[in-house]
């Protein structure tokens, strides 16, 4: 366990591991009917109180202020409560495994807007690894899921949104990190402000009884739930031993996980092109992180401090 601790290629396969299987209990719970707002919900609420508990226990505590208080619900919003919105809706139109390929456009779409937002200067290498992500992204996007089963457009618009709105996310997080404020703190306020929205959205749209169908997927919530507390126990170590640039890495594993699992055990087909596509993404993202890598920019530290990125 030590080894792994201390090991960033360890770290990055547990952790892109834990997010990945988001997406095949993601399917299993919406077949079952649950919705995709009151999975976004357990998966907010789960990994929210378990750190929570984690927090308490190391004898911290939240603390409220006005610009925290703006940093959970806008991370709660753009982070999690949306992009999870998003995926769930969209899993069963198409496919687990192809909707985990949206997040290996993330890191793409982040570059994208830090050019535009003016935090990172593009480069010649970070420009190629878009263009080749973009490539990589419309071949994935004319398969429309899996294989005879071609969803509509809107659909692959939905998945698309992924992406998008986590590298907003990203940025987001970036910019308006609060001084002095530690990453599981944070964490921790996000989601539980983002279980507050979708408790809200569930009880104005769908009614409680909606939270009646959890009832019969069990297992798939208990799992659920721990894989998503693990998963940001261990992210937040991966941050401190492999760095941003690496951490970045983990949607290609978290993509896999889901290809693997809807292809081997939720039945799952896709065709060629998708594939090809897939690879040409993950092509595109290892250009534009070594692009990244190129470029020195200022970026804080949860202390406030200013680092080089």
């Amino acid at each position: 366990m030590k080894f792994l601790w201390d090991s960033a290629l360890g770290l990055l396969v547990v952790t892109g591991g834990l997010l990945g299987l988001t997406l095949p209990f993601g399917k299993i719970a919406t077949a079952a009917g649950v919705s995709a707002m009151v999975w976004a919900l357990v998966i907010s609420l789960g990994a929210g109180g378990v750190l929570l508990c984690v927090l308490l226990l190391r004898g911290q505590r939240i603390r409220l202020t006005p610009h925290r208080l703006r940093y959970f619900f806008v991370t709660a919003a753009v982070s999690y409560a949306f992009p999870n919105l998003l995926m769930f809706s969209a899993i069963p139109h198409l496919g687990a495994g192809y909707t985990g390929i949206m997040f290996t456009l993330s890191p793409v779409v982040t570059l994208v807007f830090s050019i535009l937002l003016g935090v990172r200067r593009p480069n010649l290498l970070g420009v190629v690894g878009i263009v080749v992500g973009f490539v990589g992204a419309v071949m994935v996007a004319v398969t429309r899921g899996e294989a005879g089963q071609p969803a509509e457009f809107f659909w692959v618009a939905v998945g698309l949104l992924i992406p998008v709105s986590l590298a907003a996310g990203n940025i987001y997080r970036t910019v308006d990190w609060p001084l002095g404020t530690g990453p599981i703190e944070l964490a921790v306020g996000s989601h539980l402000a983002s279980a507050a929205l979708l408790v809200c959205g569930i009880f104005t749209l769908q009614g409680s009884g909606s939270l009646a169908l959890l009832a019969g997927v069990p297992l798939v919530v208990v799992g659920q739930v721990a894989s998503a507390a693990a998963m940001f126990v261990f992210f937040f170590r991966l941050q401190a031993v492999g760095g941003p640039v690496y951490l970045s890495q983990i949607g290609y594993v978290a993509a896999a996980v889901g290809l693997f699992a809807g292809t081997m055990f939720l039945g799952e087909h896709y065709q060629l092109l998708t594939w090809a596509g897939a690879a040409i993404i993950v092509a595109g993202v290892f250009i534009t992180t070594k692009a990244q890598s190129q470029i020195p920019t200022k970026a804080q530290n949860q202390t406030g401090e200013e680092v080089a990125a």
